[in-house]
């Protein structure tokens, strides 16, 4: 009887955020702990990032950012429903509520979508081989719609849809941090009809909630694999293959006033958890563990 064959995808988010961020990405991907970057092209080392994928030939996607520092869109730089007073983003939650009232303008999440893309094209040389959102913004009503469009009017075939199995058991996860987790599986649920319409693929299931950060241990990750190769079993016949895509925030701690997106770095990246993840996806423990499971790491190009 043939093996379901596992491949893993782990993503390493907020590529060209600083250049500490950077280091630890391209150590881990050296290390063969992440097989896939994603990169956040308004990052203040973008630049920097793009050369070290191609020095390394690192697969890189897109990590498209509506919440986070300054557009990438000059247009929206001075004038625009994107922006707060202070003329950036409005936030992971900002953007949620200003949205909620319908304050964004679409057309410009449009503009701002596809200057991203094409910033990508510069800094690369290439389209990305998938896009998701930072702050998971890309499955939010309505700005699933414009992702949606925009992904398909470049032929870009893969996203994430960010609805983990078992999140709902793990108690470790604060209150306030479980809810907005619900919310995204929420959007995520209202997303799939979307993205399926536009011809849109991501992988089998998703993983990296419940091992962000302080969470992130080999026991954790190993057993969130284990319950997502479950569910793949439970889904799929014995002989084809299954996807999963593991999130993951490795990096060394951003030290102000160096980095983020043009306003300074947030605490999650000055924060010790990002150097935490790091460590833990470089554990031969971790490797051995892949091995074991006939668990092949890939990227999105190799799909």
């Amino acid at each position: 009887l043939r093996m379901l064959q596992v491949k893993l995808i782990v993503t390493g988010d907020d590529f060209g955020y600083c250049s500490r961020r950077n280091q630890g990405i391209v150590e881990c991907f050296l290390a063969g702990a992440i097989s896939n970057v994603s990169l956040l092209v308004n990052g203040s080392a973008a630049a920097d990032a793009a050369k070290l994928a191609r020095r390394h030939n690192i697969p890189i996607g897109l990590h498209a950012n509506l919440s986070e520092g300054s557009p990438a869109c000059e247009v929206l730089k001075t004038n625009s429903s994107l922006l707060n007073q202070d003329g950036f983003f409005h936030g992971k939650m900002g953007f949620r509520t200003a949205l909620s009232k319908g304050l964004l303008n679409m057309s410009e999440v449009k503009q701002e979508l596809k200057a991203q893309v094409e910033l990508f094209h510069d800094l690369t040389g290439h389209l990305p081989s998938h896009m998701d959102g930072h702050q998971h913004v890309h499955v939010l009503p309505e700005v699933r719609h414009i992702f949606a469009e925009v992904l398909e009017e470049y032929g870009i075939k893969y996203t994430r849809v960010p609805v983990e199995p078992g999140l709902h058991n793990c108690d470790w996860i604060p209150p306030s941090l479980m809810d907005f987790y619900l919310g995204v599986e929420e959007d995520s649920f209202n997303t799939v009809d979307v993205f399926t319409k536009h011809g849109i693929r991501w992988p089998d299931i998703y993983i990296g909630l419940s091992t962000m950060g302080r969470n992130m241990s080999v026991s954790s990750v190993r057993s969130a694999i284990d319950s997502a190769v479950l569910q793949l079993r439970a889904r799929a016949p014995p002989s084809s293959t299954g996807t999963i895509e593991l999130m993951v925030h490795p990096g060394y701690p951003s030290v102000p006033p160096v980095g983020g997106c043009g306003e300074g770095p947030d605490d999650f990246s000055q924060s010790w958890e990002r150097l935490h993840e790091l460590e833990t996806l470089v554990k031969p423990e971790l490797q051995s563990y892949y091995k074991s499971r006939n668990i092949q790491l890939c990227s999105f190009r190799d799909l």
